[in-house]
């Protein structure tokens, strides 16, 4: 599916640079911790509401929120993070700021607890209805062992694992294939958006245009944690070259 530049404008080395508000166009935003005092995001509910309106304005209209689940340190659970949602909804409510569908997930970190939640059938927070897309993370630096043999457990129990910033996992690095091979065996690949901005680093950039460039990228997030993360959003990944490629792509954004 082109976007909808790229239909006015051909390729994607003659698109214009992206209005303010160019992010509309992705329609939902799949990755964030702007819910309050969950995680390492938004600690109440003025930060929160804050980076609805940055977002708003950079033209998000949806938010799939996704606080961290992680062992001992988020101990979060599907109640606990939908009681922040109904709060963060009266509260944006409140604030005018009724024309922002908000939802919420999670961002599964596979853990040592991991497995064992889903082998007892825990409940799992999802996004996209019927499709079960389920967010998960790994550490940055040391590759999971089981990381083929999680993607097909979550497959085995209907959920479709979508692996979250691939771009930032060092241990992939000069490894190219072998994420490749990580969707090509059933996880989708979420690039962050400011990992096109060098915002993370030098070696999470290169691999994150590398796989634009070869058309791996499933879905984008902004994986806003605070006000630090949008305005790198407005200020250097909507002038950058690598987003207006990202926007030719089928992302599934839109279909969320």
């Amino acid at each position: 599916m082109a976007s909808f530049f790229q239909k006015l404008f051909g390729s994607a080395a003659t698109l214009p640079a992206l209005a303010a508000d160019g992010l509309a166009e992705l329609g939902a935003d799949m990755h964030s911790h702007v819910l309050p005092g969950l995680d390492d995001g938004a600690e109440n509910l003025e930060q929160s509401l804050e980076l609805l309106r940055e977002l708003r304005a950079l033209g998000y209209r949806k938010l799939i929120m996704t606080p961290h689940i992680m062992g001992d340190f988020y101990k979060n659970t599907p109640d606990g993070i939908r009681g922040a949602l109904r709060a963060l909804r009266q509260a944006a409510s409140a604030a005018g700021l009724e024309d922002m569908t908000l939802e919420c997930a999670a961002e599964y970190y596979l853990d040592e607890w991991f497995g064992p939640r889903l082998e007892r059938g825990d409940e799992m927070l999802t996004f996209g209805g019927e499709k079960r897309y389920i967010l998960v993370e790994t550490s940055y630096i040391n590759e999971p062992l089981n990381l083929a043999e999680t993607i097909f457990q979550l497959q085995s129990r209907n959920y479709q694992p979508v692996l979250a910033h691939p771009e930032r996992y060092t241990y992939f690095y000069g490894r190219f294939e072998d994420l490749v091979k990580v969707r090509e065996n059933g996880a989708m690949l979420q690039v962050n958006l400011n990992s096109l901005a060098g915002y993370y680093s030098a070696g999470a950039k290169r691999v994150a245009e590398k796989l634009v460039d070869a058309g791996l990228v499933d879905m984008v997030g902004t994986d806003a944690h605070n006000l630090k993360h949008t305005a790198t959003l407005r200020d250097k990944v909507l002038p950058a070259e690598y987003m207006r490629k990202l926007l030719a792509l089928p992302l599934l954004n839109n279909t969320l």
